[in-house]
């Protein structure tokens, strides 16, 4: 089973994703952090190096051919990042895709403790960073990151533990993989 758990910044993906491999076991991928560590050997920051691969179409290209080859070599996993269930769908990769959402303040006061920032600072970055990743990711694979129509699953952070999300996301690939696939016979002589 491999699980893709994508969202905006500030959703909830990583506390989520850690969650559920507490219940799960399996192990998380991140491709925010490979991205992070790439930004760092470059000596840049996350906001300089999404500026720079609006320029550098291989930064995106590294970061997500890893991924797709993770996913495509491993199996009880779970993979966070803004592209981890596109990068699914579009290379025919089984799993359970999830996308989480919360409002644009609940995002703004999350971004802003995680970095340890205002949250003027905070709306500035997270603008920045949003736009720059949507007209890429459409630039580069013609994905609209704002469809949700790809998604498994897809659930509100704004008033939910993160344990409950877990709980609400695991509960769901069980119903589904508990749906027995029903074909109706034509009955003779009826």
């Amino acid at each position: 089973m491999r699980i893709t758990i994508a969202g905006k910044i500030g959703s909830g993906k990583s506390t989520v994703s850690q969650e559920i491999s507490k219940i799960t076991g399996y192990s998380v991928y991140s491709s925010g952090t490979f991205f992070r560590e790439s930004a760092k050997k470059m000596g840049m920051s996350i906001e300089d190096f999404n500026r720079y691969a609006e320029t550098h179409p291989e930064a995106d290209y590294a970061t997500d051919g890893m991924q797709k080859d993770f996913m495509e070599t491993h199996d009880n996993i779970i993979v966070e990042g803004r592209l981890a269930g596109w990068i699914c769908k579009i290379y025919s990769i089984s799993a359970f895709k999830v996308f989480l959402y919360a409002t644009r303040y609940t995002r703004l006061v999350r971004f802003s403790n995680r970095e340890g920032i205002e949250i003027d600072e905070a709306a500035k970055l997270l603008d920045e960073r949003e736009i720059s990743e949507k007209k890429r990711y459409l630039d580069l694979y013609g994905i609209d990151i704002d469809d949700l129509s790809i998604y498994d699953i897809v659930v509100n952070t704004e008033f939910m533990k993160p344990e409950e999300v877990a709980v609400l996301v695991l509960n769901r690939i069980d119903e589904m993989s508990r749906k027995e696939v029903y074909t109706p016979r034509i009955l003779k002589g009826m």
